[in-house]
This record gives structure tokens, C-alpha cells and sequence, in this order.
């Protein structure tokens, strides 16, 4: 298996810092005390990792009866195992995983404690932010944000891809950050998208961030529900060959 670059575009958030701890959580199989005892690292709800599919049947000599045979998703199909994933990512606030777990208030605090050597070695890249397309509450998070024009910034993006592909066999970036505000009407030319960058007209920046995993040929999730896949920005993943995917709702 290749081994694989994950990405996340808010890794000091609720989402991230929480995905974060859970695969380290599972590499190290730990457990720890909760209200209802003892809880176990596991990937219960992972569909890779815990669902099953119907294989076939066994003949049950005794009573004359088929029974159902059922396998792991993970062991009929080739993939990676999360807890080898390497992971990294950008963040509007420069507190480490450990602070920024502690504030997000998901994850029990003995497991929190167990986690600190590993999550505070664990600091997101600087981000970036277009205030204009998310709420106002984040102001006071945003300490850790990169300046520049448009292609500045795409070109920035693009470097720390990178790096992480250098480390890696294949990347993938996944959008775990605050749901952005829609940008209509939306881009359906490509030049009238190249032109915005260009002349650096305000763009969310779930879009710099994806325009940027295009330009590296690897794949883009979009974890929130906006409208990052312009129809434009469709149009050049196909002309770069990368992939698109995730929960993205087109305005109409």
C-alpha cells in the first residue's frame, strides 16, 4: 500500500484535533476511564474499518442449512491503515493539538492526558483565511494566517503539498474547517476563474486551497456544505486529472 498524506484544512479544530487524537488514539491502542467504564480505542461507525459485506455461504452438514459469511470491508479491499496515515494540516490558530483538543471539549480528558507528548509535537501550518466567508466568531482564533495575493498564497499552498509529498506516496487535503458563506453567482468560466486570481479579486478560500490541490494532481475532499466545485473549478480538475469529492451543494 502507498503510503498516504493527509491534510486538513482546519487541523486545530473541533474536527481535525479530534481526528487527529483518534487515529493516534488507535496506533497506540489505549483505553481509558469514562462514566461508563472503560472505553477502548476502536473505529466503530468507520466504514472501511468496521462494516462487512455478505461473501457467501457455508453448508452446515448437521441441520441442512446455508449459513451467511460475512468479511471486513478492510480485508477484501486493498487499503490504508489510518493509523499509518501522516498527518498535517493548516489551521487559523497556531496552538498545538494538545491546546487545541483541550478547548475543543470532544474527547475525555484521561485520553487527552495520555495523548500530550504526541499532540503537542503537532502545530498546523499558517492558513489561509477570507474573512468575509465565514462567521465572525473565528476573529479571535485567527492568529496564525497567511497574507498575500491570491496566486501568493496558492503558490504557498502548493509548497507545503509539497512537502508532505516528499514524505509520502500520495496526499490527499480534506476540507474539516468552518462551513463558508456561498459564493454566487458561481464561476462557470475557467478564465474568468484564472482572471480572479490574477487580478486578486476576494475568493474563499476553500477555493485557493482547492485550486491549489488541482495545480498538484492530488485529490480534494470538501467536508462542509459550500460551494467550492464552481463549475469552473470542476472544469480544471479534469484538465489537471485530480480528483474531486465530498459534500459540496451547488446553488440551485
Amino acid at each position: 500500500m502507498p503510503k498516504l498524506g493527509v491534510m486538513l484544512v482546519g487541523l486545530g479544530g473541533n474536527n481535525g484535533s479530534t481526528f487527529t487524537a483518534g487515529v493516534i488514539a488507535n496506533k497506540k491502542n489505549l483505553a481509558w476511564d469514562t462514566k461508563q467504564g472503560e472505553q477502548k480505542a476502536n473505529f466503530y461507525g468507520s466504514f472501511t474499518q468496521s462494516a462487512t459485506a455478505h461473501v457467501g455461504f457455508t453448508y452446515d452438514e448437521n441441520s441442512g442449512k446455508l449459513q451467511d459469511v460475512y468479511k471486513p470491508i478492510k480485508e477484501l479491499l486493498p487499503m490504508v491503515n489510518p493509523v499509518d496515515f501522516d498527518i498535517c494540516g493548516w489551521d487559523i490558530s497556531d496552538a498545538n493539538l494538545y491546546e487545541a483538543a483541550r478547548r475543543a471539549h470532544v474527547l475525555e480528558p484521561m485520553l487527552i492526558e495520555q495523548l500530550k507528548v504526541d499532540l503537542e509535537k503537532i502545530k498546523p501550518m499558517p492558513a489561509v483565511l477570507n474573512p468575509d466567508f465565514i462567521a465572525s466568531n473565528q476573529a479571535d482564533r485567527a492568529d496564525n494566517v497567511r497574507l498575500g495575493t491570491n496566486q501568493e498564497l496558492i503558490d504557498a499552498l502548493r509548497a507545503d503539498i509539497q512537502e508532505c509529498k516528499k514524505r509520502n506516496d500520495k496526499v490527499i487535503v480534506l476540507w474539516t474547517a468552518n462551513t463558508e458563506m456561498f459564493l454566487l453567482p458561481e464561476i462557470n468560466a475557467l478564465d474568468d476563474l484564472e482572471d480572479r486570481i490574477k487580478n486578486n479579486v476576494p475568493l474563499p478560500a476553500s477555493v485557493l486551497y482547492c485550486v491549489a490541490a488541482i495545480q498538484e494532481g492530488i485529490t480534494y475532499l470538501n467536508g462542509s456544505p459550500q460551494n467550492t466545485f464552481h463549475p469552473a473549478v470542476v472544469e480544471l480538475a479534469a484538465k489537471h486529472g485530480a480528483l474531486l469529492a465530498g459534500n459540496d451543494f451547488k446553488s440551485g
